[in-house]
């Protein structure tokens, strides 16, 4: 336990005279003399020593502190690295996957490709045939070739080839139907160029036991006969006006051009570029 500390003073006092008079006494200290106990100055002597190991103290502890605050950095970096490295690393091993997906693709177009080439090479080598063989058959006993303008079962009328589908009624399409058949055939419906063409065509619109109308390539847009190749009819007295919309034209045999709806159905004539020959 510590030194109980105990402080000794010593009080004098003095008497002053007074004379016969005074009615009072009074008291003066005038000497207070304080001595301090011998504990008390060993506590002062121990006081600087005591100030000292504190301080001591308190630094070391400082310096604990400052070299846990750096280790907790150090450790605090390297997890950060660490996390950068498996990011870095899981990031590599997508895009290697990724690039190895993408070659493979690569691979199956570059082989759909090729095939696709060979087909196409293949079917220009029959098409080649085919119009050769269209255009110029074999004679009769012989090999030798003869080639026409147009192909077998066209007919040939300066600058073009016609053909007419007389199907049966059943198998009668509408003008858009017939159309699309016409293309099937490397050819669109029958456009007329001049006056001896149109007689050509309405002469020559093949005779059918139950109709003599057939499809050909013109019909109402934005209010006026347009032809498939893009001119307009210029001569009224070739159809009956005014067009509507919703209306193609038939080609009549020996009548001419008339004005019917293009959800109809009707036979058909195609036309297309004769050969050079």
């Amino acid at each position: 336990m510590a030194e109980e500390e105990v402080s000794y003073a010593t009080v004098k006092f003095k008497k002053k005279k007074h004379s016969t008079k005074v009615k009072k006494e009074e008291t003066v200290y005038d000497e207070v003399e304080v001595k301090m106990s011998k504990g008390e100055n060993e506590a002062k002597e121990k006081t600087p020593d005591t100030n000292d190991k504190t301080s001591d103290r308190t630094m070391s502890r400082h310096r604990h502190y400052k070299q846990l605050a750096c280790c907790l950095g150090i450790i605090c970096v390297m997890l950060v690295l660490g996390i950068i490295a498996v990011t870095v690393y899981q990031k590599n091993q997508e895009l290697e996957k990724k690039n190895e997906e993408l070659e493979t693709e690569k691979k199956n177009l570059k082989e759909i490709i090729e095939q696709m080439t060979t087909r196409r090479d293949e079917l220009n080598v029959s098409r080649a045939q085919w119009s050769i063989d269209a255009y110029c058959p074999k004679e009769k006993n012989s090999n030798n070739r003869k080639c026409n303008a147009c192909q077998a079962g066209w007919l040939y009328f300066e600058p073009s080839c016609y053909v007419v589908h007389n199907a049966e009624r059943a198998e009668w399409k509408t003008w858009e139907e017939a159309r699309e058949n016409c293309r099937g055939k490397s050819s669109d419906l029958a456009v007329v160029i001049n006056e001896e063409e149109k007689k050509n065509v309405s002469k020559n619109s093949w005779k059918d036991n139950e109709n003599k109308r057939y499809w050909i390539g013109l019909r109402v847009e934005d209010g006026k006969w347009k032809w498939l190749d893009g001119r307009n009819l210029t001569d009224s007295s070739w159809m009956n006006q005014p067009p509507s919309d919703g209306h193609c034209a038939i080609s009549v045999q020996d009548e001419g051009f008339k004005s019917v709806r293009c959800d109809e159905t009707n036979p058909w004539i195609c036309n297309k570029k004769a050969l050079s020959v």
